[in-house]
């Protein structure tokens, strides 16, 4: 089958720890993977933002990545892509009527991609699925008028929902939300993210640790919603530990960095500052180095979609503490796989974490249970195979569409 990608703003060939450069990219990269290993043909289509970006780039064999032209070939904040998604869809509508290679499906990720897509289909009529990744009615009521998303962004992410094919939702918690959108639950099918089992698994080097502190890690972007500073907070009920996060810029960046200069004088202000350490960005060859160092991993986001961090150290054989929100209500199992705690709560978090470094058959069973969890449920070759009958089913019926951009 061959298979369009729409991801206008978070390319699989991006290097992760930006603003805009996180789990989007490596889903749509992994996910791409897996469908060309299970037989599939993938192009992948994303935003060109520099001008000495060739047209096409090949990631491996069944999977091509496409820059495509639209708006200035400059970098972009995502929330200011909007005005380019017409032109985005008037481009590929062009290549796929004047070109051999037509797509059997549309798979978009993200509410912009998705009127790109929309915007497509309806001159070609291919299919369109959309996974959103993130709704806006979560970040508007998680940031208030901290949001910088376009004003209209909920009304095309509902206008979507009753527009597309299929919608593939990552967890329940975002089923639900949709509902309350109003968007018909009879059109969504949940299928989780994934995670690389072969990159990420218990065996192998591990990250170098100074003294015999226990360690807990954090891994993500350095903004504000994923909570590096109710961890550092919480640092002070965990005297004996230390608190290292992987994310954000390179490390020679970190001190020109807004979030980092914060999260390092808050270090200061609680007087742990001697243990905790920001990395900075580190490669994603490097990363099972990492979580297989760390005796806990925390994640701690005031909200998240789904959240590939607690997978990949699961599938390091980690014990994993995380917030009650989003996909990680799905992903961790509250008291077999992990321990979940209420966001923004750095006193539950600092009671957590001290309980389970204290106990150390505890956090065997659960690194047990996790390693099992994900091997069961969360491989991307799973997530291949549900996502390639989501495919089949959508491509045999095309249902009239109207137009969204």
């Amino acid at each position: 089958m061959r298979i369009a990608m729409i991801s206008e703003h978070a390319s699989p060939l991006a290097a992760l720890g930006g603003e805009d450069a996180g789990g989007q990219n490596t889903h749509v990269a992994e996910l791409s993977v897996a469908l060309a290993t299970a037989g599939h043909d993938v192009r992948v289509y994303t935003r060109r933002d520099c001008a000495e970006l060739p047209g096409t780039v090949r990631m491996l064999d069944g999977v091509a990545v496409v820059h495509v032209p639209a708006g200035p070939p400059e970098p972009i904040a995502k929330d200011e892509l909007l005005p380019y998604m017409a032109e985005f869809g008037q481009w590929l509508a062009d290549q796929w009527q004047g070109d051999e290679w037509v797509p059997d499906v549309v798979h978009a990720h993200f509410w912009m991609s998705g009127l790109a897509a929309v915007a497509a289909s309806q001159r070609t009529g291919v299919p369109v699925v959309q996974t959103y990744h993130a709704l806006g009615t979560v970040k508007r009521r998680h940031q208030g008028s901290m949001d910088t998303s376009p004003a209209n962004r909920v009304g095309y992410e509902l206008e979507l929902g009753r527009t597309v094919d299929r919608i593939v939702a990552q967890s329940q918690d975002e089923v639900r939300e949709l509902i309350r959108m109003g968007v018909p639950w009879s059109r969504m099918t949940v299928v989780p993210s994934g995670v690389n089992d072969q990159n990420f698994s218990p065996v192998g080097p591990v990250a170098h640790r100074d003294g015999g502190r226990p360690r807990i890690l954090s891994v993500g972007r350095l903004v504000e919603r994923k909570g590096f500073q109710d961890l550092i907070s919480a640092m002070r009920l965990v005297p004996d530990a230390e608190c290292v996060i992987v994310g954000g810029p390179p490390a020679d960046q970190l001190g020109d960095d807004p979030q980092a200069r914060r999260l390092r004088a808050l270090a200061e202000t609680y007087g742990v500052a001697d243990r905790v350490r920001l990395v900075g960005a580190v490669p994603r060859e490097e990363m099972p180095r990492w979580y297989r160092s760390a005796d806990v991993l925390v994640a701690a986001p005031w909200y998240e979609p789904f959240g590939l961090t607690p997978l990949e150290a699961m599938a390091c054989g980690v014990p994993v503490i995380g917030t009650a929100v989003g996909g990680l209500t799905d992903t961790i199992v509250d008291g077999l796989t992990g321990d979940l705690v209420p966001p923004r709560a750095p006193e539950a978090l600092g009671a957590a974490l001290r309980e389970l470094l204290n106990d150390q058959v505890r956090r065997f069973g659960y690194a047990t249970a996790a390693l099992d969890r994900v091997r069961e449920s969360y491989s991307w070759g799973r997530t291949a195979d549900q996502l390639g009958a989501v495919y089949t089913a959508v491509s045999g019926v095309r249902r009239p569409t109207r137009a969204v951009v």
